[in-house]
């Protein structure tokens, strides 16, 4: 076998592929048994018909182009690897010229990961929120708790913000009650803004026993954003009464004995809290710097892949889940098809150049990952998906995406490297450590892997 290589553009190929007819032998005598096990001819038993018999009866040109069929991918796979080609998806196939005895000719088109440049990043410099935690914020942690503590009472008076209200619902479209348009005995709190639009407005000044009927748009269910004539009827009326911040509530509620200590928990939480997003804010803000620094062409054909894959995602798993579609999902936020599009294809981009120059940091710090590393990565996906580690290292495994989650391990330990390197400070102008922070943020900012899709695609 005989391969070129032409370039067509900086992330596509053209290979052209000579094989000598004798090199099909092995897919020549698979067709023809092929075939054996498949046909019935008088005379012959089953899988003993010679081949110059299946050549009269069947024709030559099949048992050719099963063997050719056959043959392919191997000869495409090792003029790849003699190119020592990183290819990206299905190749394009066309086979230019085949001559029963004498040759095979065929040439693939394919994308290819392109050649990049990783230019000097230690000058990055970024600037992040600084961790300040005031005393309203430690007042709005306790009235938080606080609020997780309040008991209610009934009480024999119209309904009044932050009242605990049990109601009966019917909602009717077109004077029709929906079958799923029913719900007794539901526990709802003015100005929540749970349940439905105008509910608020409807139940205020309502005592138990009382009802009314109000107009609103379905947020799910079978008439979802439809408009819905919606009977509510109080059975109860409930004050909600909150707990005294003392010593005592700071037993009830925690390990402490003293709101003193309780409080001053609370503030070191808020720190951890606030410490983990500037180390987030850090690494995203880095990439995006390191990204700017590095020419990185994507192919077209990877790149339509993946916005498909993104609006698929969202259209029919997340929305799915909320009761919504694409359209309204839009009006919701305000956006224009044309403007998601955008903002859709603007991210795609951003993730396939994130892999593209992430694993060329990987290949050129010679970044490996330990078992341990990718346990603790497999630990924390698992508990991110809601699954038990068991269950997530099973469906890695008998999925085959191992080499995925490697990668992203990898990945993030690429990125720590860039952080590690560059000038992070925060707005009051202090140089910010982040050598103490989890490396689970590095690699939650790495965990695009669209090309790693495309090129578990050609291998299957």
């Amino acid at each position: 076998m005989k391969s070129a290589v032409e370039t067509l553009n900086p992330t596509r190929v053209r290979l052209t592929v000579e094989v000598p007819f004798e090199e099909l032998k092995d897919s020549l005598d698979a067709a023809y048994k092929k075939i054996n096990q498949q046909v019935t001819v008088k005379g012959f038993r089953k899988g003993k018909v010679p081949a110059r018999v299946i050549d009269q009866r069947f024709g030559r040109g099949a048992v050719l182009e099963e063997a050719v069929n056959d043959a392919l991918p191997k000869f495409y796979t090792d003029a790849v690897n003699e190119a020592e080609l990183s290819v990206l998806g299905q190749p394009e196939v066309d086979i230019t010229e085949l001559k029963d005895g004498e040759t095979l000719n065929f040439t693939a088109e394919v994308d290819i990961r392109p050649t990049i440049e990783i230019p000097d990043f230690s000058g990055i410099e970024v600037e992040v929120d600084a961790v300040e935690v005031t005393d309203e914020d430690v007042d709005k942690a306790v009235e938080e708790l606080r609020e997780r503590f309040a008991s209610t009472a009934p009480v024999e008076r119209a309904a009044e913000d932050g009242d605990v209200l049990t109601i009966d619902l019917r909602a009717k479209v077109d004077g029709e009650v929906l079958e799923d348009g029913v719900a007794d005995g539901v526990s709802y709190t003015i100005g929540s803004g749970e349940l439905l639009d105008g509910i608020d407005d409807a139940v205020k000044g309502l005592e138990a026993g009382g009802e009314t009927t109000f107009t609103s748009e379905l947020k799910g269910g079978s008439a979802a954003g439809k408009e819905a004539e919606v009977t509510v009827k109080v059975t109860q009326v409930a004050k909600r009464e909150l707990p005294e911040l003392d010593d005592e509530f700071a037993q009830l509620a925690s390990e402490f004995d003293t709101m003193e200590e309780l409080r001053a928990d609370s503030r070191k939480r808020l720190e951890n809290m606030k410490q983990y997003d500037q180390a987030t804010q850090a690494q995203e803000r880095v990439l995006e710097k390191l990204l700017e620094l590095v020419e990185v062409p994507v192919p077209e054909k990877l790149l339509e892949d993946e916005i498909n894959t993104r609006k698929h995602n969202l259209e029919h798993h997340q929305l799915g889940q909320m009761g919504l579609d694409l359209p309204k999902y839009l009006e919701i936020q305000g956006k224009s098809e044309e403007e998601f599009d955008a903002e859709t294809k603007e991210a795609a981009v951003k993730g396939i150049k994130t892999q593209f120059v992430l694993d060329e940091l990987v290949k050129q710090e010679k970044l490996n990952v330990n078992q341990e590393e990718l346990t603790e990565h497999l630990m924390r996906r698992a508990a991110s998906s809601g699954m038990s580690p068991e269950q997530f290292a099973q469906a890695v495994v008998e999925g085959g995406q191992v080499p995925l989650l490697v990668g992203e391990v990898a990945r993030g330990k690429a990125l720590a490297v860039v952080v590690e390197k560059a000038t992070v400070k925060d707005t009051n102008g202090e140089i910010v450590d982040l050598d103490d922070e989890d490396e689970e943020t590095t690699e939650a900012s790495a965990e695009e892997t669209p090309a790693e899709s495309a090129e578990e695609k050609t291998e299957g």
